[in-house]
């Protein structure tokens, strides 16, 4: 089964457009070219901790439901402060464990399993894409990488991602961790 990609054309002045553009490119790279298996441990801890928050807030109605506001009120207390507790969790959880991760991509080498994490992000009205390349290995090896450089670069004129430089920038990270790692 041969994958076939699509140009999406966006409006390349809208930085939040041509950011996730450019990540989605970067997905591709990591997965498909590179070899990469796409790791969703992130994704799964927040819908984890999401479908929680839904399951008590659910909870709630059903008791409310059940037994009507006088009787309720104990547990509309209990499943109003679990949400909210749990509301508070999962933003700690997307502002210190994802970081604007957008694809953990796993790699077997041999014994040894290497992650690959890349988080980007782009200044309130900037135009340069900052990229974060985090390499670990099983060994406790942790080495970063990172590249800034304009919209302009990975986006052409008509507003599609050219798909050959998002692939030649990261291979060349991609390759420069590899050569960091084996001469430590």
């Amino acid at each position: 089964m041969t994958e076939t990609t699509e140009n999406v054309k966006i409006n390349k002045w809208d930085g939040a457009a041509a950011k996730n553009a450019i990540d989605d490119a970067i997905r591709e790279v990591l997965t498909v070219d590179l070899k990469c298996k796409e790791s969703f441990a992130l994704i799964d801890g927040r819908l984890f901790l999401c479908a929680l928050a839904v399951g008590v807030a659910l909870y709630a109605l059903l008791w409310d439901y059940l037994y009507p506001f006088p009787q309720s009120r104990l547990v509309l207390i209990i499943c109003v402060s679990s949400y909210f507790v749990l509301m508070g969790i999962l933003t700690l959880y997307t502002t210190f464990k994802e970081k604007g991760i957008f694809v953990v991509a796993k790699e077997k080498v041999g014994n040894t399993s290497r992650i690959w994490e890349a988080s980007s992000y782009v200044k309130k009205h900037d135009d340069k894409y900052n990229l974060v390349l985090v390499f670990r290995d099983s060994n406790g090896r942790h080495l970063e990488a990172t590249v800034i450089k304009s919209f302009a670069h990975y986006i052409d004129a008509n507003g599609t991602v050219v798909q050959s430089l998002v692939v030649s920038d990261i291979t060349k990270l991609y390759q420069s961790l590899q050569a960091e790692k084996k001469t430590k």
